[in-house]
C-alpha cells in the first residue's frame, strides 16, 4: 500500500514485476489496434527521476516482422482463391440443374405430343395397307355393273378376299379352323349341339363363325356346333292290333 508523505506526494511499494506485466498488457492492446507487433518483454527503469516517486521508462515496440505479414497475406490469397473456386463450382452445378430441369420439361412436352399423334394417326399404316382391298372391291362392283360374267365376278371376289386375309396376316391377325377338333372353351364358344356318328362327343361339328387371333392372343372365339353322344335307342312298342297269345300257344 502507498502512504502520503509530508509534501502531499505518494510513494509505492508495488513490485517491479507487477508494473512490468501491466505495461506489457497496455502495449499489446495498443499494438493490436495499430496492427503492429508487440514485443514480449517490456523493460522497466527502476531509477526514479527527480521530482517523482517512481520513474518508468518503456522501450519503443519493434515494428512488425515482414515475414509474418507476407504469410498472412498468402493465407488470405489462398482462402480467397478457394472461395472463388467453390463459388465457380456452385455456379456450374446450378446451371447444370437448370439445364436438366429444362430438358425434362421439353421431354414431357415431346412425349405428350407424340402420344396425341399416336392416338390420332396410329392406325395410318394399317389403313394404308387395306386401301388396295377397297380398290379391288370397287373393281368387282364396276365389273358386275358392266358385265354379266358371274364366273369372272366370283373369281375377282375370291382374289379380293385372299388379299384381305393376307393384309390381316401382315399385321398379326390370323384365323384358325376348329372343325373336327376337340372343344376348347378358351378358343371356342358353343352355340348348339348335334348328334353324329362322324365324330366323338365334345368335338367341333361345324362353325358358324371362324375365330381370330392377334399375335397369338385370342381376339374372337370361334362360334361352333358341338357334338354330343346319341341317346340309347328305345325298344319298339307292340302293335295294337296283334292277337294276344293264348295259353295253348304257350304250351305248344
Amino acid at each position: 500500500m502507498s502512504e502520503p508523505d509530508e509534501k502531499g506526494s505518494f510513494s509505492t511499494n508495488i513490485g517491479d514485476d507487477i508494473i512490468n506485466e501491466a505495461l506489457k498488457s497496455v502495449e499489446k492492446a495498443k499494438g493490436a489496434v495499430r496492427g503492429e507487433a508487440v514485443p514480449d518483454e517490456v523493460t522497466l527503469e527502476t531509477e526514479p527521476k527527480p521530482g517523482s516517486d517512481v520513474a518508468i521508462e518503456v522501450e519503443p515496440a519493434a515494428p512488425p516482422a515482414n515475414d509474418e505479414v507476407a504469410q498472412l497475406n498468402a493465407q488470405l490469397e489462398v482462402s480467397m482463391a478457394k472461395g472463388r473456386e467453390l463459388m465457380g463450382k456452385v455456379k456450374d452445378e446450378h446451371e447444370k440443374m437448370l439445364r436438366a430441369v429444362a430438358d425434362l420439361e421439353n421431354y414431357k412436352k415431346r412425349a405428350l405430343k407424340e402420344k396425341e399423334e399416336i392416338q390420332k394417326f396410329g392406325s395410318e399404316k394399317l389403313l394404308r395397307d387395306f386401301l388396295p382391298v377397297v380398290d379391288n372391291f370397287d373393281r368387282a362392283l364396276e365389273h358386275a355393273r358392266t358385265s354379266g360374267d358371274l364366273e369372272s365376278l366370283k373369281k375377282g371376289v375370291e382374289m379380293t378376299r385372299k388379299l384381305f386375309e393376307d393384309t390381316l396376316a401382315k399385321h398379326g391377325v390370323k384365323s384358325f379352323s376348329s372343325k373336327g377338333q376337340p372343344f376348347d372353351p378358351t378358343r371356342h364358344e358353343a352355340m348348339s349341339a348335334a348328334e353324329t356318328d362322324e365324330l366323338p362327343p365334345n368335338h367341333v361339328h361345324s362353325e358358324y363363325l371362324r375365330g381370330f387371333t392377334l399375335n397369338d392372343r385370342l381376339v374372337r372365339p370361334a362360334l361352333v356346333v358341338v357334338t354330343k353322344a346319341k341317346a340309347p335307342a328305345e325298344p319298339p312298342a307292340p302293335a295294337a292290333d296283334a292277337p294276344a297269345a293264348t295259353e295253348s300257344d304257350a304250351k305248344a
